[in-house]
């Protein structure tokens, strides 16, 4: 596919050049703009604020010349020549500052290598140690960075050729396994394809073309190298290949003349091969016209367009990063306030400090503050201790759940002294509610002690993110604040204690809300014996007469001791006697009576002189030390249990309410609302000294070194936003102009331009190119295709 028209080739060294133009090489445009960025960046030290750029691998089939190409972009001589590439060698290019070169291998880490001679015999010597002197291929990477100032941040891998036939002790399979390995270097999408043909081969078979159509079938990121223009056979040349006519590419194609065997063997130069090459394409015919694709430099200015796109399409999203970082940046800085301030200045800013906790102090017990919704805060775990602990704990409490029976009993009994109650005595029962009055002074303590403690904890949270920065002003704030609260808590104790003992001193029985003896008697009556009902019955004056001289019998009996069978005898003469009189003497006859009375008495007493004659002497036993009532209880005796274990609860209930009340109120007043009226006056007082203000606002050295790497990050991110400013406009006037410039071979600018799709980087299959095609080669274009 040669033009035979074109007139025969020079000789390759020496030949009559123009005096040597300096020739851009990879990354030239691009260098001014990405290292100031990079160098802005790069001190921020963020993963996120790198500029990926995208891989550039040279693909052909061995001999293609592709470790020339590499080499050419590069401006350095540093790959071996003359034997075949064995393991891929993948040339990370970092930008240096500085105005040195120099090499460093990954299994050589920290050497480096100044002479780019003995790069290419390390480079040599790796892959022997490697492969050994066998002629096959290794996936195996040997890397290399190349540090220097007229570089881009860029990788570019030089790949084994794609074998055909096995040469040697090759495998057998040498060809798909050379595929394979190419494959997976071009395969990503951020991967810039350099397709590396020679121009003595039929481009329609060419290997790299081929397989660039496999990964990429848009086109997108496949450039053309078309290599060794030089040795073309005499008549021919390469002129169809470059303008696209026979593979058309979207990106184009360039011819470049490679270094031969007598260069390599003179040690012809880099820069001396490019000066050659652009005197070829200047004085070959066939090649005018079409300086825009012929030479390594319209190679590298290719690249370097990729380059400015690719940076361009990063442009905003990079732009967002940083603007975000930089408000936040900012704001942190802004909250550090100045950072030398007199000694005016520290007071004002303690002053603001105190303040401003006075006031979050208050704001959370108020909750005034940020309310959080996962749990109670400030001042509602105090209403939760008043109601939830405090009052709910005692309205739980029964007031007789710890007084038996007995001891309502006891107490009854001993408040009677040596008589026998005839009605309830009120002893006993104030007694007993003071005892159980006494044990609500115990939960009240308690409840203001939770009180405090919830005060001290809402103090530790307060302006923890603006302390945190004055250690030593921290730890004073809580001693005063914690003395103070304790201060406080003891007025709050004795104004709890006053409160019990109030109630302890006076039991109001007259309270609207008592119930009342007789209420409580006849409660008592009900539920001793509920079956009972009292109906009145009238009762003759016989009848009453019998009952009043059996009371006079009875009130008899403790004057004197009786044993068993003389009180009966007495007993059996007392009713044989009544008998008889209740046989003779008539109904209503009062004398009669009185004489029969006297007559029964005197026979009573006599009966008992005989006795009294007649019984031993007998002694008492001792009563024992503890002395306990007999275990029969009397039904008057259980009425009056129950009637003492009404009064007590009624009482005890109108005691809770009251206490439920007045602690919480005595607890507000002197610890809670005293704290908040008099905490800012107190920190005033104890910390506001001039002898303490260095001490207490000096910061650790931690803080030291944040604020001083805040402040410069902040810098280095306004820098950045100003480049990127300047980036953004730079590349939108580079690309006006190059819309508007005229292409010198008047090939349609969709040549130069690169697709907008292949900066998204995203699914190859979903590329779709933004170009248009030329009306004179769009019916060529659709009849040309890729040949497996």
């Amino acid at each position: 596919m040669a033009s035979p028209s074109a007139p025969p080739a020079p000789a390759p060294f020496p030949l009559p050049t123009p005096p040597p133009t300096p020739q851009p090489s990879l990354g030239h445009s691009v260098i001014p703009a990405l290292t100031k960025l990079q160098e802005i960046l790069s001190q921020l030290g963020e993963e996120d604020f790198t500029i990926d750029l995208p891989q550039v691998a040279a693909i052909g089939s061995q001999g293609s010349g592709k470790s020339s190409v590499v080499e050419s972009l590069v401006g350095r001589d540093f790959l071996p020549r003359g034997v075949k590439t064995r393991r891929p060698v993948v040339i990370q290019l970092v930008r240096n500052p500085g105005e040195e070169e120099w090499g460093e291998f990954d299994h050589l880490s920290g050497k480096r290598f100044y002479d780019f001679e003995k790069i290419k015999k390390e480079i040599q010597i790796e892959t022997d140690r490697e492969m050994g002197t066998y002629n096959y291929i290794s996936e195996k990477e040997i890397r290399l960075k190349v540090f220097s100032p007229n570089v881009p941040d860029i990788t570019l891998v030089d790949l084994p050729g794609v074998s055909k036939v096995p040469v040697g002790d090759q495998p057998s399979d040498i060809q798909m396994k050379s595929r394979d390995l190419t494959i997976s270097y071009i395969k990503q999408p951020r991967c810039i394809i350099l397709a590396i043909s020679p121009a003595n081969e039929d481009l329609t078979n060419s290997d790299a073309l081929q397989l660039a159509r496999l990964v990429d079938p848009q086109g997108s990121r496949t450039i053309g190298v078309i290599t060794k223009l030089d040795i073309m056979d005499r008549g021919t040349d390469a002129r169809n290949f470059l303008l696209g006519k026979v593979v058309p590419l979207k990106l184009g194609y360039f011819g470049v003349v490679n270094r031969s065997q007598e260069d390599l063997k003179f040690n012809r130069s880099v820069k001396d091969a490019m000066a050659f090459e652009q005197s070829f394409f200047s004085t070959i015919q066939a090649y005018h016209g079409l300086s825009h694709c012929c030479g390594v430099p319209q190679l590298a200015n290719k690249l370097n367009q990729i380059l400015m796109q690719h940076i361009k399409a990063i442009l905003p999203a990079l732009k967002t990063r940083v603007n975000m970082q930089l408000v936040a940046v900012a704001k942190e800085h802004a909250s550090f306030g100045d950072t030398g301030e007199s000694k005016d200045g520290l007071a004002v800013k303690l002053l603001n400090i105190l303040a401003q906790y006075s006031e979050a102090f208050c704001s959370m017990v108020e909750g005034k503050n940020r309310v959080p919704t996962d749990e109670l805060s400030g001042g509602a775990r105090i209403h939760y201790i008043f109601q939830s602990i405090f009052v709910k704990r005692l309205e739980e409490v029964d007031p007789c759940g710890d007084i038996t029976d007995q001891d309502i009993r006891i107490a009854i009994q001993n408040a009677a002294g040596p008589r026998s109650a005839l009605f309830l005595p009120e002893a006993p029962f104030e007694i007993l509610v003071r005892r159980q009055i006494r044990y609500l002074l115990d939960p009240s303590l308690q409840c203001a002690r939770f009180v405090y403690e919830e005060l001290v904890k809402m103090s530790n949270r307060c302006l923890t993110e603006q302390l945190v920065e004055y250690p030593a002003l921290r730890r004073r704030m809580d001693e005063v604040i914690g003395n103070f609260l304790r201060e406080r808590l003891n007025p709050a104790e004795k104004m709890i204690t006053h409160i019990i003992d109030m109630q302890l001193d006076y039991i109001n029985t007259s309270h609207q809300c008592f119930i009342g003896g007789n209420k409580a008697f006849e409660l008592a009556k009900q539920h001793s014996n509920p079956s009972s009902v009292s109906t009145p019955v009238p009762a003759s004056k016989d009848v009453v007469n019998s009952e009043k001289l059996s009371e006079t019998a009875k009130s008899l009996k403790p004057r004197a001791i009786f044993p068993k069978g003389a009180s009966n005898v007495a007993a059996d003469q007392g009713i044989k006697l009544q008998g008889e009189h209740d046989r003779t003497a008539p109904y209503g006859a009062a004398g009669a009576q009185m004489s029969e009375k006297g007559s029964l008495l005197q026979k009573v007493y006599s009966s008992v002189d005989g006795l009294h004659s007649s019984v031993p002497f007998f002694q008492l036993r001792e009563p024992p030390i503890a002395l306990k009532p007999s275990e029969n209880q009397t039904e008057m005796e259980t009425e009056a249990i129950e009637t003492m274990k009404l009064l007590l609860k009624s009482y005890y209930d109108i005691v809770r309410k009251s206490i439920e009340d007045a602690i919480p109120k005595a607890i507000m007043h002197f610890l809670v609302n005293h704290t908040k009226r008099e905490l800012h006056n107190v920190l005033i007082r104890k910390l506001y000294r001039d002898n303490l203000l260095d001490e207490m606002l000096r910061e650790p050295d931690d803080i030291v070194l944040k604020k001083k790497h805040v402040s410069e990050t902040l810098s280095v991110l306004e820098q950045a936003q100003r480049v990127l400013e300047e980036l953004q406009l730079e590349s939108d006037t580079t690309e006006k102009e190059r819309r508007s410039s005229k292409d010198a071979a008047g090939l349609p600018k969709s040549r130069v331009g690169i697709p907008s799709t292949f900066y998204a980087f995203g699914n190859e299959n979903d590329l779709v190119s933004s170009l248009k095609v030329s009306p004179k080669t769009k019916h060529k274009h659709k009849k040309s295709v890729h040949s497996e």
